[in-house]
């Protein structure tokens, strides 16, 4: 779709985002019915669609069920879960298998033997491993912050929530589903799928069993499926119906998979218009990184937009890119502000900026200021 076409789309689908708390109904209508499935698709939720990028993960620790609840409360469109399994083949949600630092696992004498070193997807990383532990051991552990030095105030809620398994999280969407009359929408990423595969921990087919087991597995399901191996999204388009987004990395590396299989193809291929008609015949869009939408310049700011939006829209693609972040150290150097680089800096300007390119929606640390962001855009488109 042409990016001057964009301002009559989010004026249309935007009538159900005036407002926060209006924002997460995208469509309701008819889903109201079956909070978990039913009518409805994803091209009807509030344009630019706001995704609470693992939860709401600049105010709670990332992947906890608290962090899901407020990015719901904040009025994001959908939630973002990362998938890794458990040595008895559970899903959970964690950004990485390697636990160390999302965890308290280093305060347990009880699992010091299970420190080691593995190469996951070509990098060596030393710590603890989801896959080194049953469901059972690693519900014995606590969720803490990641970044510390970044969010002190988040290190407040360390401790408070265990890692949730993905079959927890889809209970609690049927819970809040029901509660609010409409369906919970959720944005489900296969992490390191070739890695797991080759251990006998294959994410896609048990994705998939607990995916029909809820029936989120159709076509108009409020389930996006998302990975950063397209074989991950290949396999899957055969076992479910639900949306697929092809996550891409920095222009110029390769995902893990293609590495792999010695596909020689890099994410510069894949953004231009033959790669993009080639994911379109098994995913419905792609999660570019922010800088293939608009590259920085050598100082850091923002430079002149590609053409992904309108080429990828061309393809009939929609486009989720990441990850948008309040903080300084996060922004792009013409949005922040003042010395300290873990204060906010201008947030809304950097929305305005991407918002403008015509992007599909966007996943952000911050939900409230997403939804805000995204409603004072709306207003002036």
């Amino acid at each position: 779709m042409q990016q001057e076409q964009q301002p009559g789309r989010r004026a249309l689908l935007g009538v159900a985002a005036f407002g926060a708390g209006a924002a997460v109904w995208g469509g309701a209508g008819t889903a109201a019915a079956d909070p978990k499935g039913g009518a409805g698709s994803y091209r009807d939720l509030p344009v630019p669609t706001v995704i609470g990028h693992r939860g709401a993960s600049g105010y709670r620790p990332e992947h906890t069920l608290g962090s899901y609840q407020l990015a719901l409360d904040m009025g994001a469109d959908v939630i973002e879960q990362d998938l890794v399994p458990t040595k008895d083949g559970h899903l959970v949600c964690r950004h990485e298998n390697d636990i160390t630092a999302t965890t308290d696992v280093a305060d347990h004498p009880e699992f010091a033997g299970r420190k080691t070193t593995k190469t996951v997807d070509g990098t060596a990383l030393t710590g603890w491993f989801t896959e080194d532990f049953t469901l059972a051991e690693l519900k014995t552990l606590r969720a803490k912050e990641r970044i510390p030095g970044n969010r002190q105030r988040n290190t407040l809620y360390n401790g408070r929530w265990e890692v949730p398994t993905f079959e927890e999280v889809l209970e609690w969407a049927e819970r809040e589903g029901r509660k609010r009359g409409r369906r919970i929408w959720l944005h489900v990423e296969t992490k390191h799928p070739t890695y797991f595969r080759k251990l006998g921990l294959g994410l896609e087919e048990r994705l998939a069993r607990q995916l029909r087991a809820h029936g989120r597995h159709r076509k108009n399901s409020p389930t996006f499926l998302q990975s950063f191996e397209p074989s991950s999204i290949e396999r899957l388009s055969e076992l479910v119906d639900c949306p697929k987004v092809v996550l891409l990395d920095a222009a110029g590396t390769r995902p893990w998979d293609f590495v792999e299989a010695g596909d020689p193809r890099t994410v510069t291929d894949l953004v231009k218009p033959e790669g993009l008609a080639w994911i379109a015949g098994f995913a419905q869009g792609i999660g570019p990184t922010l800088q293939l939408i608009i590259p920085r310049d050598a100082a850091g700011k923002l430079g002149t937009p590609t053409t992904l939006v309108e080429d990828a829209h061309a393809a009939g693609l929609i486009l989720h890119p990441y990850t948008m972040r309040n903080e300084n150290t996060f922004l792009p150097a013409d949005f922040r502000r003042g010395t300290d680089p873990n204060a906010y800096g201008d947030a809304f300007g950097a929305f305005q900026a991407y918002f403008e390119t015509g992007i599909d929606g966007i996943f952000s640390d911050n939900a409230d200021t997403a939804v805000l962001a995204r409603d004072a855009f709306l207003e002036k488109s």
